[in-house]
């Protein structure tokens, strides 16, 4: 195994960057795979491209026999492009995305085959969903799931098969996928903020959820990832003592990018124009061997789906250049985890961003309305949301090195706090004309149309404003946005049904004026989510004490999070906003459970393994070279070899002790282990492993980090943290 980790050092320490061809203009490349605008003007007939644009538009189902000549048109294009298959491309409950190719090919018979693609195989296709979690949807032996277009995200070709985005629903209707509820809590959202707009601007008709998500991932080389079987299982590091400099010195954030990484990032850029992910921004983040690359924000829906798709195309560009990448949100310990900040606002078909601050008191208005509205939002379902971003994996990253806490509180700012304090001193009921006034003029009309953006001098909040949009900076790295972006739209249309009918009942049975209706409403909503704000450090032991009088949750572990999944509230809140029935909730509940009782079970596995079967016979085996030397002292001192073997029988002493706590400790690991999988209940074996199985890790660790100090570099077999984070 030693002779492994020289081999992959050497071989990463001989490697050269690509070349990579970057002679056409990034915006001529851009979406030239994709099934654009344009290329439908230039494909379909005029009824097919309007019946696919007002799909986009309204929701409109577009009938099966224009469908045939979208399929054609469709068809015609992809073969042009090279293209020998096409695929319905969805998001199930896995995590990743799935796909199954067909070949645009049909035989006719007399021995002769055509090219066909027709309608019915654009809209609707069913792959066998036996082997996908379902969550008790159905049983094993019903197999049958359906995967169905979806028009408003942009089919695309990647390599040779056209890919269709689709949604993956059972065969009873019920969503098996991430896409399906995050189309109807748009929906949701569209309706509830459209009809809030209109209280400001009357031509409003549709308003958008736009998302720009933040990805960061470390780069390893794939030999030194290969060396080590927890990466290779695991996608983290389960041992490994930190190295004597990691991130102390700053010196990586924003940092000259390495050349062997840039080539990577140029060709990934390149795949990404191709195929219209609008990506902009790349960087050196605060760890060493961690980057992150963001695009300019899209509307919520093609957003997600481009993040799903740039993470499969960055681990096949990765391969091209001999890395691995890793999404874990704490593949090392001791520096920082990797996150997938999510910058959250709504526009509308006017376009005006509603989280954006205005250039008149009334703009100013609007702007309050949502800004206000989505921190009562928060403050009513800080848990739910703190469950959209549970996992086995984002355990480890909350709360340590520059991550939000498990906590959740949103930070806006001193300008803003004051303006919300202004806003709380509101008389109740009807507004004088001089108070109405002073409102407009000296507290609404003075927020500057562009907000200081200081929400970066606190990075421990995991809900922050930031100028003209909210940032959800708890999301974890290997996160689908889809779970926490339906959660927060959801939310937030619920938030606005209620204050549309708190400010209607305002007008029509006090007899308010509108902006005195508003302005009341807005006044005792500020009161009411004041708990959720904190401008403070998140970090502290004085706001976990202050966030419990608050009486804000502070779930640490993902069992305990997901219990907010399956509350009255969330089912009551999902059903009636049509977003997910009880059915989808409680499968969805499961599933997550017995994916965290499978993650803490495999990387018990791997660590035991590793514990087992690389380091205490690498610890018995240097004990064996100072034992024989301890013999030579002894033969050549003779009773006087203690004095001059003093330091040796020590270290083998130590080494003794910890190969006897490694031992027993994987002993008792795997026995509660096994009382674990006796329990039949999710929840209970989820805790299980949570509360009995987890916590051996970092004692185990702890000895096996201690024997790596002691053993000869020569020998040790795995890949050391400095070798793995400094290696370029």
């Amino acid at each position: 195994m030693a002779t492994l980790r020289f081999q992959a050092l050497k071989e990463t320490l001989n490697r050269k960057p690509l070349e990579i061809d970057e002679n056409e203009r990034r915006s001529e490349l851009f979406g030239r795979n994709v099934f654009s605008e344009s290329v439908m003007r230039q494909f379909l007939t005029k009824e097919a491209y309007q019946s696919v644009k007002e799909a986009n538009a309204t929701g409109k189902k577009i009938d099966r026999t224009i469908a045939d000549h979208i399929s054609t048109g469709m068809k015609e294009w992809a073969i042009s492009k090279g293209a020998t298959h096409y695929t319905h491309w969805f998001q199930p409950l896995t995590g990743s995305t799935a796909e199954k190719h067909d070949a645009f090919f049909e035989t006719i018979g007399d021995g002769l085959a055509i090219e066909k693609f027709g309608g019915g195989q654009l809209v609707q296709q069913e792959p066998d969903a036996s082997s996908f979690p379902n969550g008790g949807i159905r049983n094993t032996f019903e197999a049958r799931g359906y995967t169905a277009w979806d028009p408003t995200s942009p089919a695309f070709i990647y390599g040779t098969t056209l890919c269709i985005p689709s949604v993956f629903v059972s065969y009873t209707g019920d969503a098996l996928d991430y896409k399906t509820p995050l189309l109807r809590a748009l929906q949701a959202v569209d309706q509830a903020a459209t009809d809030v707009a209109k209280y400001f601007d009357k031509n409003v008709s549709k308003v958008q959820a736009t998302l720009g998500w933040e990805q960061e991932y470390f780069l390893i080389d794939s030999a030194l990832a290969t060396s080590r079987p927890d990466i290779q299982l695991a996608g983290r590091t389960l041992l490994g003592h930190s190295p004597a400099k990691g991130q102390q010195l700053d010196d990586h954030y924003f940092g000259s990018i390495p050349s062997r990484v840039l080539a990577y990032m140029r060709d990934l850029e390149k795949e990404c124009m191709l195929l219209g992910i609008p990506v902009k921004t790349r960087h050196n983040e605060v760890a060493p061997n961690q980057f992150e690359l963001a695009p300019i924000f899209e509307e919520a829906n093609l957003a997600v789906d481009h993040n799903s798709l740039l993470m499969d195309i960055m681990q096949r560009v990765a391969d091209r250049h001999s890395f691995v990448v890793l999404f874990h949100e704490k593949p090392f310990a001791g520096i920082n985890g990797s996150g997938k900040h999510n910058n959250w606002s709504l526009s509308t078909d006017t376009g005006v961003n509603l989280l954006g601050p205005g250039s008149t008191p009334m703009k100013n208005l609007q702007f309050l309305t949502f800004f206000i509205n989505t921190i009562k939002a928060v403050h009513d379902n800080e848990e739910l949301l703190r469950a959209t971003i549970a996992s086995a994996s984002n355990d480890f990253r909350l709360g340590a090195n520059e991550a939000p806490p498990a906590i959740i509180s949103t930070f806006i700012g001193s300008q803003l706090t004051e303006v919300l304090d202004e806003l709380e001193k509101v008389t109740d009921g009807k507004l004088s004309p001089a108070e109405k006034t002073e409102l407009k003029l000296n507290v609404v009309g003075k927020i500057p149309e562009i907000l200081l953006d200081n929400t970066d001098r606190n990075r421990t909040s995991s809900f922050a404003f930031t100028g003209n949009k909210f940032e959800f900076r708890a999301v974890g790295s290997t996160a689908n946005c889809a779970e926490p972006m339906t959660a927060l739209n959801s939310i937030v249309a619920k938030q606005l049904i209620d204050f549309k009918k708190e400010v209607d009942s305002l007008v029509k049975k006090k007899k308010m004026k509108k902006d005195d209706a508003i302005f009341n409403v807005l006044r005792e909503y500020i009161k009411q989510s004041k708990n959720i704000r904190f401008e403070g450090d998140g970090y502290s032991e004085e706001w976990e004490k202050e966030a419990a009088k608050r009486g804000l949750s502070n779930n640490r572990n993902t069992p305990e999070a997901l219990k907010a999944l399956v509350n009255k509230e969330t089912i009551d809140m999902y059903r009636k906003l049509g977003v997910m029935n009880e059915i989808e909730i409680e499968a969805r509940h499961e599933i997550q459970l017995e994916e965290y009782i499978m993650r803490v079970q495999i990387e018990s596995r791997i660590l035991g393994d590793i514990a087992r079967n690389h380091v205490i016979p690498t610890a018995i085996r240097y004990q064996n070279i100072l034992i024989k030397n301890v013999r030579g002292l002894k033969e050549i001192f003779a009773d006087d070899f203690k004095e001059h073997s003093k330091e040796q029988l020590e270290i083998i002493k130590e080494i003794s002790e910890r190969i006897e706590k490694i031992n027993s400790g994987i002993t008792e690991m795997i026995e509660a282990r096994k009382k674990a999988n006796k329990l039949e209940d999710a929840e209970e074996k989820a805790f299980a492993y949570c509360n009995d199985v987890k916590p051996f890790f970092e004692t185990i660790r702890y000895h096996c980090d201690k024997l790596e100090l002691l053993i000869d570099d020569e020998i040790w077999p795995l890949t050391k943290y400095r070798e793995l984070l400094f290696t370029r």
